[in-house]
């Protein structure tokens, strides 16, 4: 639908933009987030420490803002801190990943990973305090149709992420494969697909990463003026 260029003549159901308006200059804006996101690492040492289900309610609806072909939405969010169930999946996670290492990636790849030192024990599946399964709607509930799936649930999940990085916690993306084992554990409908697992939680006191560097400006941009 094209936005009408009549000012005053709305499609039916339209509101005015609550446009948000952040304190100083855009620029100061824009610089202040960027100082904050830069702080996001990757963990695998996640503390026990609780994390209160308002938090993770308040994360999980800011995922739910991200924009998505026709405003289908075609994401959904499995919170688990069930301790149980964590366990089951950390399992069936582990079994996976054993296959995974063992016969399914190539030694270039696990040359990519050895700097990371990953590895299939997966313990802190079962010390952090929330496991989120981002599931991918291959359609609506309803049976309805969705588009451009890969695109909405990746931009959802990028935001789950950075809304958990705002609220102090800390993340990891984790894309087993295959996943298929998710879906059949938690017993979801057919139209769900695993799309991504995320720990999610504090980082240990004795938590450290990998020293890395990210590319600069000028090797992710290009500007066309």
């Amino acid at each position: 639908m094209t936005q009408p260029t009549n000012p005053h003549s709305h499609p039916k159901g339209w509101i005015p933009l609550d446009r948000y308006r952040p304190n100083g200059t855009t620029l100061e804006a824009a610089t202040d987030f960027y100082n904050t996101i830069k702080k996001r690492r990757t963990i695998r040492s996640f503390s026990d420490k609780p994390v209160p289900k308002e938090v993770i309610e308040q994360v999980l609806l800011a995922a739910g803002t991200a924009p998505s072909g026709a405003h289908k939405q075609p994401w959904r969010f499995i919170a688990i801190s069930n301790p149980e169930m964590k366990h089951t999946i950390r399992v069936a996670v582990e079994e996976v990943e054993r296959d995974f290492y063992d016969d399914k990636a190539s030694n270039r790849w696990l040359d990519d990973l050895e700097p990371f030192e990953t590895n299939p024990d997966k313990s802190y599946i079962d010390t952090v305090p929330w496991l989120i399964i981002v599931m991918a709607l291959r359609t609506t509930d309803d049976g309805g149709q969705v588009y451009y799936l890969n695109e909405s649930v990746g931009i959802a999940a990028g935001m789950l992420l950075t809304a958990a990085h705002q609220a102090g916690l800390a993340t990891l993306t984790h894309t087993p494969s295959p996943m298929k084992f998710l879906k059949e554990i938690l017993n979801r409908p057919e139209n769900e697909r695993p799309y991504m697992m995320i720990p999610l939680g504090y980082p240990s006191d004795n938590c450290h990463v990998p020293n890395l560097t990210r590319k600069p400006l000028n090797q992710i941009s290009t500007f066309i003026q």
